[in-house]
C-alpha cells in the first residue's frame, strides 16, 4: 500500500495525501520519496494549477516515525528496502521553490517534521480539531528541517522561541491568532473549503502571475522596500509581455471565463 497517496482533480488540482492513518500518517523514508515523486508529478504537470497536501484518517503528520528515531542513536540510520531515512534526501524547504501554489489541509496533528512540512507550504486551511507541536526539544534535538527559518516569519521572533523551546501544544484557534494558519474551519468541512479555494486558484487565477508573486515573497523578505520596489517594476514590465496580461483584460472586458496558459515547472 502506498504511503502517500497522489491523485488530479478537476480543475487543475493536484491532491497529495499523506497515508498512514493508524500511525497518524507519522514520516517514514518510503513516504518521504512517494511525497516528492508526488510534488514532482504535480510540479511537471501543465493540468495541476494548485497542490493540496493533507492526511489520511485523523491526522496531518504525527512527525518522524518513532521507530526510525530509535534506531539512529545506534548508529543505524533506519534505511529500509523502500527509501532513506528520515536524516537524508530532500528536504522542506523545496516547496518555496515551487512555481505553484501549495497549501497545507491540516486534518489533524501537525508535529515535528510534519508541522515543518506543513509550514513550508505556502498557506495553511486547519481543522478546528488540529493541533500543533513542534516537539524536537523534548526529543533532545534542535530546530531541524528549517523551522528556525520559517517559523519566527510567520509568527514572530518571541513567539517562535517559546514554540521551539516548549515544544507546547497548539490548538488551532490559537494557530490562527498568532498568523501560523490562515484559515480554521469545521473539522467535516476542511476538504470542502480547501478545495473550493483551490478551485477559484485554478479557474480564475493566472499561474505565472501566481508563480511570480510566490517568488518575490519569498526573496523580498530579505530585501530593504526600496531593492523590492525597483524590481517589481521590471517584473511589472515583463508580465505586460506575457500572454497573461492580454487574457486577463480580454476576458474582462468580454465577461468570460479567462483561459491562463499553464505556467513552466521552472518558471
Amino acid at each position: 500500500m502506498s504511503e502517500c497517496l497522489y491523485e488530479v482533480l478537476e480543475p487543475g488540482i493536484g491532491l497529495i495525501t499523506f497515508n498512514r492513518p493508524d500511525r497518524l500518517n507519522a514520516w517514514t523514508g518510503r513516504m518521504g520519496n512517494e511525497y516528492f515523486a508526488a510534488i514532482d508529478a504535480a510540479n511537471a504537470d501543465p493540468k495541476v494549477r494548485v497542490i493540496v497536501v493533507t492526511g489520511a484518517g485523523k491526522g496531518y503528520c504525527a512527525g518522524a516515525d518513532m521507530g526510525t528515531l530509535q534506531a539512529i542513536p545506534t548508529g543505524d540510520t533506519a534505511k529500509n528496502d523502500d527509501g532513506p531515512s528520515i536524516v537524508e534526501g530532500r528536504m522542506q524547504d523545496e516547496i518555496t521553490r515551487l512555481p505553484k501554489p501549495v497549501i497545507a489541509a491540516v486534518n489533524g496533528a501537525a508535529a515535528g517534521l510534519g508541522m515543518v512540512q506543513a509550514l513550508m507550504c505556502d498557506m495553511r486551511f486547519c481543522a478546528d480539531t488540529a493541533k500543533f507541536t513542534v516537539a524536537f526539544s523534548k526529543r533532545g534535538l534542535i530546530g531541524e528541517y528549517g523551522i528556525s527559518w520559517v517559523l519566527p516569519r510567520l509568527v514572530g521572533q518571541a513567539t517562535a522561541l517559546d514554540l521551539m523551546m516548549s515544544s507546547r501544544v497548539v490548538m488551532a484557534q490559537e494557530a490562527l491568532e498568532m498568523g501560523m494558519v490562515n484559515k480554521v474551519v469545521p473539522a467535516d468541512q476542511l476538504m470542502k473549503v480547501v478545495l473550493e479555494y483551490a478551485t477559484d486558484l485554478a479557474m480564475n487565477v493566472s499561474p505565472s502571475s501566481m508563480a511570480v508573486m510566490k517568488r518575490q515573497v519569498y526573496s523580498d523578505y530579505g530585501k530593504d522596500v526600496a531593492t523590492a520596489s525597483k524590481d517589481a517594476l521590471v517584473l511589472m514590465q515583463k508580465s505586460f509581455t506575457r500572454s497573461d496580461f492580454k487574457e486577463g483584460v480580454q476576458s474582462f472586458l468580454q465577461k468570460r471565463q479567462a483561459e491562463f496558459p499553464p505556467v513552466h515547472p521552472e518558471a
